[in-house]
């Protein structure tokens, strides 16, 4: 299929769609058996809902991440090397697992366990090579079946391990999957496009090139579907054994064959799915898969209610209740369209990408696999939070509602453009991927997958002629902030209402990534029963997650452009704040609970990476230190705006009986502390929107990781991760640990009325002095800007043994002050310093490739220079801690700070500001970046 079309189904085709389904479903029994053995497990370890959630959980994670990277060597290798190797790796995994004895080691074995499940897009990349786009949808089906494994372990499994225990089913379902693995190689045939590419002597395609398909919102959008119709399969495929078990009094036998019921339509019923897609076309059979399944999971959803109504001889009482026959069809007629669902979106993936089936079907797998592993882990949490069963199947109309109006909004959206255009006979079958395709795709569909005034004796157009102006235009291909006409003229409205989007978007960011520093002050009031260790775990954790995040997010933006990406990151900020919301609200909250969500905070300390090298491409040199700061500044307000909102909102019932109720503290004040979370929602929605509307990518900011990757390389890369360390390490660092480090050195102190002032000085001291650096240098004003922490920090610690508040506060406002100072002007030299350093380290290059490599490496390093720094997020709570529990005083700790700051402004001097400094040239002469 390799640049051309079949007409006719290759040699060997049935043979290997055939065995790929024997194969997939013997995986699919291995990938679901912990829901069976998992019960067994917990019996015996006592585990909780949620760890149950979680293991039962963890092998989905691994099938999923995996499916990605082995969708990409099955285009490479050949699938039918990959999955029989994939096969025989899950199958030593799932056999260890009867060797565990620990709930740690069943985790570890699990995470092997789920390679079975990343089979999925092997089998997929393999099976599509055989079939013409007219056919693919049936075989793809046929394939997909294959999630009838999850049947056969719930209806096989119980009997194995009433009969063996759960040990002997892990070590059966091992060897079972060993030998069925060595069937298939023996028996399948080659996969035509390796055999084509053999012949024709061509390498395959390289990993990065495979991976640049899946910058496009539209495939990521695509995956939200089959994060429903098969992770929610996949989730209620675990879940539901355990669910009748607990609502319907059932025994574990009859569990596993009443969720069996469910798992075969769900599974078989693909077939059909992919016959109809082929036949009517895919939207039609979304359509009726959301429809229907919104209406399922609402009946569904509802929990048994008792009502009493006052009549006129007394109250009349009575109660509504899903008995055990009416959610045995309902869930059945769920399956049955999840199953047609699950077709219709693999259906157009070969037709539209030929030449990526792995890479695409990888990452839309990968996501529908992830719907199967956060799912159960959210259904066991929400029961432990809510106490009610049907809250799961709440969960599940939440997202396909959210689906459904998506698509049709997307659908409605495109005809009126094709419309307008005067194209109306254009109207591509899946309008998520229209215009995404290789140049092939609109030529095969079948006519009934064309609009109706499309049937006609016409061919139909190619992909490329209808490839929409849409997102297109937020592509910039001619960028030259450089040309002093072009930015006057055009770039720089461009330039700021990109800028202003981003620092919208990167205030929410730090909003809740530092949205713990409050929470954690207010938990034990309410009667969270903490240890002073365990709360500084949660205002540190954040900032652990969110500066490992940002190493990954540094290098994004020129992968998948800076609009897509900040889109995408800023609506992952609603998992954090919903997930807050929900937890404060129960006291019985596990701590572990509070573990995940102050870990998945950290995605809006992640986003500042991103967001700091985006902006920095749109800014011509003169204007990028002031630019920079503008973001950066504004955006470190996030972390004032919430330190001064949320004590305020969380005063108020702001969001009515939607919000919850309220709760009682110690002192008898009256708090809904969930508004801490909920208060982001709307404002986190309003920014992805604005990102993605209003955002552009720049076009020659492109470049895979390998090009960025040269800055691990530069020495300075390394010293300005130190000093930005220094900087902005102490101004996160600060902000997270200020709060709860006062509440306990001056418990007389409400300090949550004071906490705001620190970050939001910091902030505006970054915004307002980015030109400083521009017109003296960032050298010259990052040393100094050492100097004056190190007289801070003595300061602090002089007031800190004197038990003065205020004159503590007051060191503490000046250390925020010059933190922001220095955290403009340390960015400020980066530029400086890679267009200093590449002509000499790169002297082969040409003036104008050497100027785009540091504009390239400059946005890496501040992107990976702010990652390194936000870890002092983490050990500067962490830092206060340890001081505080060993010593019983905060002084250990400010006498470590004292010292880092001495080694920065040491290492400013001799390495930059200097008489031997490398910016000593440019930073004597009065405007600096004028000259660089």
């Amino acid at each position: 299929m390799d640049g051309q079309v079949l007409s006719s189904p290759s040699p060997g085709a049935a043979r290997a769609t055939w065995l790929s389904t024997i194969a997939f479903t013997a995986c699919f029994a291995v990938w679901t058996i912990f829901a069976i053995i998992g019960i067994g497990i917990k019996d015996e370890l006592g585990l909780s809902e949620t760890q149950f959630g979680l293991l039962v959980g963890t092998p989905i994670l691994t099938g999923s991440l995996a499916r990605v990277f082995l969708g990409i060597w099955a285009d490479q290798f050949g699938g039918r090397r990959i999955l029989a190797l994939t096969m025989i790796a899950a199958a030593v995994a799932t056999f260890l697992v009867s060797y565990a004895d620990s709930y740690i080691l069943l985790l570890v074995a699990g995470l092997g366990v789920g390679l079975a499940g990343g089979t999925f897009s092997v089998g997929v990349a393999y099976v599509a090579t055989f079939y013409p786009p007219g056919k693919q949808g049936t075989a793809l089906g046929i394939f997909g079946a294959g999630n009838v494994g999850a049947a056969v372990t719930k209806f096989v499994a119980p009997f194995a391990m009433v009969a063996f225990g759960w040990t002997a089913v892990a070590q059966i379902w091992a060897i079972a999957l060993i030998a069925i693995a060595v069937i298939f190689y023996i028996a399948s045939p080659e996969d035509p496009q390796l055999l084509a590419r053999r012949a024709a002597g061509t390498r395959p395609e390289p990993m990065r090139e495979q991976l640049k398909v899946l910058r496009n919102l539209q495939v990521w959008r695509f995956s939200l579907y089959y994060f429903f119709v098969f992770g929610a399969f996949v989730a209620l495929s675990l879940w539901l054994p355990r669910y009748v078990m607990g609502v319907y009094d059932l025994g574990i036998k009859e569990a596993g064959m009443l969720a069996a019921f469910y798992s075969v339509p769900a599974s078989l019923f693909r077939i059909y799915g992919g016959h109809l897609s082929d036949k009517y076309g895919a939207r039609r059979v979304l359509y009726w898969t959301f429809g229907v399944s919104s209406l399922c999971t609402f009946l569904l959803s509802y929990p048994p209610t008792s009502y009493i109504i006052e009549g006129v001889s007394g109250p009349i009482a009575f109660s509504t209740q899903m008995s055990l026959v009416p959610f045995l069809v309902t869930i059945f007629v769920l399956g049955f369209f999840m199953s047609l669902g699950k077709a219709a979106v693999y259906k157009h993936i070969p037709v539209y990408y030929p030449k990526h089936v792995g890479a695409v079907g990888g990452l839309v797998g990968m996501m529908g696999g992830l719907g199967g592993f956060i799912l159960p882990l959210t259904f066991g949490a929400m029961l432990d939070l809510t106490g009610i069963w049907t809250s799961s199947f709440a969960l599940l109309f939440l997202i396909v509602t959210v689906s459904l109006v998506w698509m049709h909004f997307a659908i409605q959206y495109m005809e009126r453009r094709c419309a307008a255009e005067g194209r109306p006979d254009v109207s591509p079958e899946l309008p998520e991927m229209e215009g995404l395709g290789e140049g092939i795709a609109a030529a095969h569909l079948a006519p009934s997958q064309l609009s109706p005034s499309a049937r006609s004796d016409e061919a139909p157009r190619t992909e490329t002629e209808v490839r929409p102006a849409g997102p297109d235009a937020n592509v910039l291909t001619d960028w030259r902030p450089e040309d002093p006409v072009f930015w006057k003229t055009r770039g720089r409205p461009i330039a700021r209402r990109n800028l202003w989007i981003s620092t919208y978007n990167l205030l929410l960011a730090f909003a809740v990534w530092m949205v713990w520093s409050v929470v954690v002050a207010k938990l034990p009031g309410l009667g969270f029963d903490f240890t002073t260790n365990q709360l500084f775990w949660l205002a540190a954790l954040p900032g652990l997650s969110g500066a490992t995040l940002r190493v990954f997010y540094s290098f994004l933006v020129p992968i998948f452009g800076g609009r897509l990406w900040t889109a995408v990151s800023t609506a992952s900020l609603l998992i954090p704040a919903f997930g807050i919301g929900y937890a404060v609200q129960n006291p019985e909250t596990p701590f572990f609970i509070f573990l995940v969500l102050a870990l998945l905070c950290g995605f809006g300390g992640g986003n500042f990476a991103s967001s700091m090298a985006n902006i920095s491409f749109f800014f011509p040199k003169a204007e990028k230190g002031n630019a920079l700061a503008i973001n950066a500044g504004v955006g470190n307000l996030g972390v004032s705006v919430m330190q001064f909102l949320v004590p305020v909102v969380i005063t108020m019932s702001l969001f009515g009986a939607l919000g919850g109720q309220a709760q009682v503290a110690d002192d008898g004040a009256v708090l809904y502390l969930q508004n801490a979370g909920f208060v982001w929602v709307p404002l986190i929605i309003l920014g992805t929107v604005a990102a993605w509307f209003g955002m552009n990518d720049i076009a020659s900011a492109e470049a895979s990781f390998a090009d960025q990757a040269a800055i691990f390389g530069r020495t300075h890369t390394w010293l300005m991760c130190w000093l930005y360390t220094g900087t902005f390490g102490t101004f996160i660092g600060m902000s997270a640990g200020f709060p709860l480090l006062t509440k306990l050195v001056f418990p007389e102190i409400d300090v949550l009325k004071y906490a705001f002032i620190g970050p939001f000085v910091g902030a505006a001291s970054r915004a307002a002095t980015g030109w400083v650096a521009d017109k003296f240098g960032g050298a010259r004003v990052t040393f100094i800007v050492f100097l004056v922490m190190m007289a801070a920090i003595g300061g602090m610690i002089w007031f800190l043994n004197a038990g003065d508040f205020w004159g503590f506060f007051a060191m503490v406002l000046l250390l925020f002050f010059a933190s922001g100072v220095g955290n403009a002007s340390t960015f400020q030299m980066i530029p400086n310093i890679m267009r200093a350093e590449i002509p000499r380290l790169e002297p082969g290059l040409s003036a104008e490739e050497q100027r785009g490599q540091a504009e390239r490496e400059s946005a890496a390093i501040i992107g990976f220079t702010s990652a390194i720094a936000a870890y002092g997020a983490f050990y500067i709570p962490k830092a206060y801690g340890s001081s505080i529990e060993l010593t019983g005083t905060a002084n250990a700790a400010l006498w470590g700070f004292f010292a880092f700051f001495v080694s920065c402004a040491l290492l400013t001097w001799i390495t930059y500001s200097g008489p031997r400094g490398l910016l000593r040239p440019l930073e004597t002469r009065r405007s600096a970046p004028a000259l660089a």
